[in-house]
């Protein structure tokens, strides 16, 4: 006879009372009945379990069948962290309204500690009556019958299926036999979708380092630090990652890269220095928000970090941050499996701009030595013929006097030249080194020359970068971007001379231009009235005066301290 003829749930609700071997044969009849009905389903939820590979979808199939299995009203996979923690806690029967007015999830206390710590299943007639239950939270189901069975991979104690509420009584041994069956079955079913995502996440780490890697040396002006933090995003699935800076252990946090939620609000800011993941993280340690949310927020209000992973960014031996990733308590917190991805993406990421920063510094040293090579053959060849063909026309001109006014403007053009040229020397000599006072004077030049139809003659008189120093240099800069300034917008000049002069007691900047002459715009007044507050700081002076010829000269100057009155 077909099994699926006759089912026990299909007897009719009346009581039959057979006697003798006609009753024991209905008997046995029945509970083979029983016996095989359970056993299909128990087979049935074996196929379930291990007929899909992703992790999330096997853990809650492995509870609802479980429940399904033992005829339970309610069913929860409770997941076990390294150190034995209960760390996730997969549960069904209850409303999902229901359990979010019931709070946070068990922690693993009371009976549910006790099969974690024991190890064997645990079945009983009334949880409540236990001496080991805790009691319930607020709005919290009843629950009477209990069995908790452990799932176990390998030896290694992976978490606990707990089961509440059968429906005809209390648990039996066959129900324990069952579902340790099927918790056998959910072991195996675990091991093969933990292999299946690990192949997954390696082969996505995979891809995310090949784009970074290409990314990073496709060219030496790309953010590094951006595309570090958009691969956290991509490996991680967060809904923030950033890069976290500090000067020293325990001093103020920078987030020095931002992207995804809050990134906009949050990048560049300055935050204090909280016991929490990141800060660990910057100490040298990779390290997970606990689970219950009791850790500190790193980033407060400001972005979603409900979950929180962050591990060292180390490059060349040197630790230079932290990579840390969020997510809000919307989305399933980050697992220990996260964070060592998150670990293997830094190291390997590591690697990665440690060699796209080579790869910058052998450019640049490339670009350097060019740079001196050009900047001898000026001073060797160019300037050195410019001052010979000037001495040629001085003796020229000593030969011919009524030729001197003439050939002496000439050599007064080849001198300013030859000042062009060792500007030009001392520039191509120090771009990519240490930025000098020189070196940021002339870049204040460059940036205020654009659109000019001849580049400013500029002189640099006297030991500049040794006079010129701490936040002296900060008012001379000021003052030559302003000064320059007022010429390129209200002079209409074509010619304009600067000097720098550091003397012994004395550092000038002297603008002059062949313009129109000193004007009553106001910016411009504005900004001469700066220029005069910042030398009266000084006990110095600001003079604009017309220039001899048309035009005007600026000029800015103010005393030295000696090292008695500093």
């Amino acid at each position: 006879m077909d099994s699926e003829e006759l089912r026990v749930a299909d007897l009719p609700p009346y009581e039959f009372r057979f006697t003798g071997e006609v009753g024991e044969s209905l008997a046995r009849t029945l509970r083979v009945l029983s016996s095989q009905r359970r056993l299909q389903t128990l087979l049935d939820a074996s196929t379930v379990v291990v007929s899909d590979l992703d992790l999330e979808r096997v853990l809650r199939s492995i509870a609802e069948e479980a429940r399904r299995v033992a005829d339970a009203e309610f069913a929860a996979l409770g997941v076990l962290s390294a150190d034995g923690r209960l760390e996730r806690f997969i549960h069904v029967g209850v409303p999902t309204q229901q359990a979010a007015k019931i709070g946070d999830l068990p922690r693993g206390l009371g009976v549910l500690g006790a099969v974690i710590e024991e190890q064997q299943p645990i079945r009983l007639d009334d949880l409540t009556a236990d001496p080991r239950s805790v009691g319930f939270p607020a709005h919290h189901p009843p629950m009477s019958s209990f069995l908790g069975v452990p799932v176990t991979i390998r030896d290694e104690a992976y978490g606990n299926l707990y089961l509440t509420n059968r429906a005809d009584g209390p648990f039996t041994a066959e129900d324990e036999e069952l579902v340790t069956a099927l918790a056998a079955a959910a072991a195996t079913a675990i091991s093969n979708a933990r292999l299946y995502e690990e192949t997954r996440r390696a082969q996505q780490l995979s891809v995310v380092l090949g784009d970074l890697t290409s990314a990073l040396l496709a060219s030496e002006t790309i953010d590094v630090f951006g595309v570090l933090a958009q691969g956290v995003m991509t490996l991680t699935e967060a809904d923030f990652a950033g890069i976290v800076t500090s000067h020293e252990a325990g001093q103020e946090l920078r987030i020095d890269t931002a992207r995804g939620s809050g990134a906009s609000r949050i990048e560049g800011d300055v935050l204090p220095w909280v016991d929490c993941a990141v800060s660990r993280a910057m100490e040298g340690e990779a390290s997970i928000s606990p689970p219950d949310g009791t850790g500190a927020p790193p980033f407060g209000d400001l972005v979603p970090s409900s979950s929180v992973i962050a591990v060292p960014l180390v490059v060349s031996g040197d630790r230079i941050g932290a990579l840390c990733a969020t997510r809000d308590e919307a989305r399933p917190a980050f697992r220990a499996a996260d964070l060592a991805l998150l670990a293997d993406f830094a190291t390997q990421a590591g690697l990665a701009v440690a060699l796209s920063w080579a790869r910058v510094d052998r450019q640049r040293l490339s670009m350097i030595e060019d740079r001196a090579r050009t900047a001898r053959d000026l001073h060797d060849h160019v300037n050195q013929r410019l001052f010979a063909t000037g001495l040629g026309l001085q003796a020229f001109a000593s030969a011919h006097p009524h030729h001197a006014a003439t050939i002496d403007r000439h050599v007064a053009e080849i001198d300013a030249a030859i000042e062009d040229i060792r500007s030009a020397i001392f520039t191509l000599r120090t771009r990519g080194t240490t930025r000098t006072v020189q070196h940021r004077l002339l870049d204040v030049v460059t940036e205020l020359s654009t659109g000019l139809a001849q580049a400013p003659r500029v002189s640099l008189v006297g030991p500049v970068d040794a006079a010129i120093t701490a936040d002296l240099a900060d008012d001379v800069m000021a003052v030559l971007r302003e000064s320059l300034a007022n010429v390129t917008r209200h002079a209409k000049a074509t010619n304009i001379a600067i000097e720098i002069l550091a003397a012994a007691r004395e550092v000038s900047v002297t603008v002059e231009d062949d313009g129109v002459g000193p004007g009553r715009c106001d910016e411009a007044a504005s900004g001469t009235a700066n220029l005069s507050a910042r030398a009266r700081a000084r006990g110095g002076d600001f003079e604009l005066t017309p220039r001899r010829g048309g035009g005007t000269r600026a000029r800015w100057h103010v005393p030295i301290p000696s090292q008695e009155d500093r």
